[in-house]
């Protein structure tokens, strides 16, 4: 071992050395909280991993945790006032760990009072505007929930109108004024839009076609200008059968981590005004106006600007077409479908927890390594374009906590893979996994140079780069949105049309996971105007095959398999890293 090597790895730090210590242990010892702190860490993460007992030197991404979940942990160890946000969590992913690291002195608390004003636009509403859809107004989120019977409608109608007054993003407004769009905030006076509908004398089947028609009515009328930019629906199906309750949201002011923090919210408000108490919610995090304005800055820092390092020469990598099996097709809403495809429990539970323990991966890597090798095989070359979506809250301006703020974050930015070099499925995942760990600072820099930057010269070389056909985006657990003691759960009724008919889709294909009832979905999403249901569902089914076999690999793994990417401070190559970790054998 050259002297060289061992003086870089000894430039990671103490706590790096010991989480290679425990990971290369063939089995983790369970050792309990000691400390109160320790105890809340442990019962925080119990909450939203849903695991029942959670050691201090247990992994948080081998319990199966993602970046959303990361947030989570944060916003709820804000609240007890233990201080560290989802960067560190990655960098000291046990409680053993991070506990070294939590600053329990008083957290920084942002503004309580409502927003109101001009925000200027983030990098993903400019993308929303750059499409020029036919119905700007009919682009939403929704949720249709199941409510236990006997739950007051007045009651959830007070506590949506709590959410209205409390997430200042939900009050929206937009305008366009000489060619540009412009958005306000309005103040707290706006009257909620609250809809009951009885339908207790329907039959079932009655009642679903109604609810179905009457949420496609209520979808299509939102108003970016006017308003409403959020509208609630109680339906009355039987003072003995469960309700629904309908909740859209035009998508320019909530993203899908929004919507946790929404529901969340709207159980908590509920449960307090049925018991009589006093309205208190957890206190406000980084408005969503301010995140706004600081990006503006930070998009003309020289910090950012060094990106084009890495933006630029990837934009100019070959890359090919998809197929198309009607050439001729129109890519609209209204011939939008879905093929879906799942993994059993039992094959979920092992993705979420064996599966990152074995390749020291996150989930992210592991299912786009699979998408890569489907989708390579199809197109019939190894270089891929991918649009991949990320939640777009990256710690990357300091003093900044956005673990409890609703609005519209998402980034979206092209991942290039090249899988060529490879003669097994471990290998795909190691190249997947180093090429991910890549992008700079999770790939939020490149909505900022494209859309917010205004030193051009280099930036408009992105414009011209090759636009990808397909979008990724794993959304990550809802099944730790509703506990077995919640009023809610997702209801099986169809919540209506999110978008506009008449829109045209940014991708041919989109491909869209989450984990549902303890089973991960994997939805492909594509125009039957564009391709054939057999085409996509060959495609779908040859991403769980080669998923599934990826799970079934990670059984036989008896070491975890490391790649420099996991120790970026040490700067090793592949063969440095393995000749090193066969010394400390």
């Amino acid at each position: 071992m050259s002297e060289d090597i061992l003086k870089r790895f000894e430039q990671l730090s103490e706590e790096k050395q010991k989480l290679l210590e425990m990971l290369m242990e063939e089995e983790a010892i369970y050792v309990a909280p000691r400390t109160p702190i320790e105890e809340s860490l442990a019962k925080i993460w119990s909450q939203v991993l849903g695991v029942k007992q959670v050691g201090i030197h247990d992994n948080f991404f081998e319990l199966g945790g993602d970046s959303l979940q990361s947030i989570q942990i944060v916003a709820k160890a804000h609240q007890l006032g233990l201080d560290f946000n989802s960067s560190q969590l990655f960098e000291y992913p046990t409680i053993a760990e991070i506990i070294t690291i939590v600053n329990t002195s008083q957290i920084h608390q942002a503004q309580q009072e409502p927003v109101i004003g001009l925000i200027p636009l983030t990098p993903i509403q400019h993308w929303f505007f750059e499409q020029n859809f036919p119905e700007a107004s009919y682009w939403n989120q929704s949720v249709l929930l199941e409510i236990k019977p006997g739950q007051s409608p007045n009651l959830l109608k007070e506590a949506c109108q709590q959410l209205l007054i409390h997430h200042d993003a939900l009050r929206l407004r937009f305008e366009k004024i000489a060619g540009t769009w412009k958005q306000i905030n309005q103040d707290i006076g706006e009257k909620l839009s609250f809809s009951q509908f009885d339908l207790s004398k329907y039959t079932q089947t009655e009642q679903t076609s109604a609810i179905t028609k009457i949420a496609n009515e209520l979808q299509s009328s939102l108003n970016l200008l006017q308003g409403p930019m959020m509208k609630v629906a109680f339906f009355n199906l039987g003072s003995e059968q469960p309700s629904r309750l309908l909740l859209i949201f035009h998508h320019l002011t909530e993203d899908a981590f929004s919507l946790r923090i929404i529901l969340e919210d709207l159980q908590m408000l509920y449960q307090q005004l049925s018991r009589g108490e006093t309205i208190n919610l957890p206190p406000k995090t980084t408005s969503f106006q301010q995140w706004s304005c600081l990006l503006r800055e930070y998009a003309q820092s020289p910090e950012l600007k060094q990106e084009l390092a890495y933006w630029l020469p990837q934009s100019q990598l070959p890359v090919s077409r998809l197929p198309v099996d009607y050439a001729k097709g129109t890519n609209t809403e209204d011939s939008s479908r879905i093929f879906s495809v799942s993994l059993t429990p039992e094959e979920t539970c092992t993705l979420l927890q064996e599966v990152p323990k074995a390749f020291h991966t996150e989930i992210n890597e592991v299912l786009m390594a699979s998408a890569a090798i489907a989708i390579s095989e199809w197109v019939g070359t190894n270089n891929l374009l991918i649009d991949l979506e990320g939640h777009g809250r990256e710690e990357i301006i300091p003093g900044v906590d956005l673990s409890r703020t609703v609005g519209f974050f998402t980034s979206v930015f092209p991942v290039y893979l090249n899988i060529s070099n490879y003669q097994n499925l471990n290998d795909v995942l190691m190249i997947v996994k180093k090429q991910l760990r890549q992008i700079p600072k999770r790939g939020i820099g490149y909505g900022l140079l494209r859309y917010i930057c205004e030193d051009k010269t280099e930036v408009e070389k992105l414009f011209k780069a090759p636009s990808a056909e397909i979008i990724f985006n794993y959304l990550g657990q809802f099944d730790r949105v509703f506990n077995e003691y919640s009023l809610f759960k997702l209801a099986t009724e169809s919540h209506g049309a999110t978008h506009s008919p008449r829109g045209h889709r940014s991708h041919l294909l989109q491909i869209m996971g989450k984990v549902m009832a303890g089973k991960l979905q994997m939805s492909w999403i594509y125009s039957e105007n564009i391709h054939h249901q057999t085409t996509i569902e060959k495609l779908a089914k040859r991403f769980l095959e080669t998923l599934k076999a990826l799970i079934e690999h990670s059984k036989s793994i008896n070491m975890p398999c490391f790649t420099p990417s996991d120790f970026p401070e040490a700067e090793l190559s592949q063969d440095q890293l393995f000749k090193l970790l066969n010394k400390n054998i």
